[in-house]
């Protein structure tokens, strides 16, 4: 199963967070993207979508860490709405990472 990228805001970080997240990102860099569902054709009514043009100024990691995100469902779109990063899941594989469903 390819790897792909799920558009999430940026809410629910605070600044010690930020920094451990950066700690943990160090060695991950890769110069490719990794995710097979991008660039994204537009960038979206709000303009969250990650366009070619856009990409050029991400940084890329490896995919193997695994964030747990509270949202509120996900749009037509296949984008996260009303996000909050709630931290690392250290006990679980980004291999064994599958799509929430909406209830």
């Amino acid at each position: 199963m390819p790897c792909r990228m799920i558009p999430s805001g940026g809410n629910g970080f605070t600044p010690t967070m930020r920094e451990r997240l950066f700690m943990k990102f160090h060695g991950l860099e890769v110069k490719e993207c990794p995710f097979a569902n991008l660039p994204e054709a537009k960038s979206g009514r709000w303009g969250q979508g990650l366009t070619k043009a856009k990409m050029v100024e991400c940084r890329w990691l490896k995919p193997v860490l695994v964030a747990q995100i509270e949202f509120l469902e996900w749009t037509g779109d296949n984008h996260l709405r009303h996000t909050k990063f709630i931290g690392l899941r250290e006990d679980k594989p980004a291999r064994e990472v599958r799509r929430k469903l909406n209830l």
